[in-house]
């Protein structure tokens, strides 16, 4: 398995493609990240990453079927696996104690 680190951006793929559970491919994804994070983001951005965290074996991915409203392409479906929501178990939970260590800088 390549660096099991994850980035911002591919933690962020990760998530949503656990949301959508089972209905996560390019498209998808690209509009829920739209969405949910209110950036810019490009489809080729979002291959990459998937690429990337299949290739840390973080997701791993299938041929779905063809469909009408695609010309009859079919689509490659991405889910989690279990390396992957561990790695974002281990993320959340650094993250979490980086911020259990935050003093109050008087910021509001």
């Amino acid at each position: 398995m390549k660096g099991t680190n994850l980035g911002e951006f591919e933690e962020l793929v990760l998530l949503m493609v656990g949301n959508l559970h089972g209905n996560a491919y390019g498209i998808t994804l690209l509009e829920a990240l739209t969405e949910r994070t209110g950036r810019k983001i490009t489809i080729s951005s979002v291959h990459t990453a998937l690429y990337r965290l299949e290739e840390k074996g973080f997701l791993r991915s299938e041929m779905g079927g063809a469909s009408q409203t695609r010309g009859g392409r079919t689509k490659r479906l991405y889910v989690l696996t279990a390396e992957g929501h561990t790695a974002l178990v281990q993320t959340r939970e650094l993250r979490d104690s980086l911020w259990g260590t935050l003093p109050d800088l008087g910021f509001k």
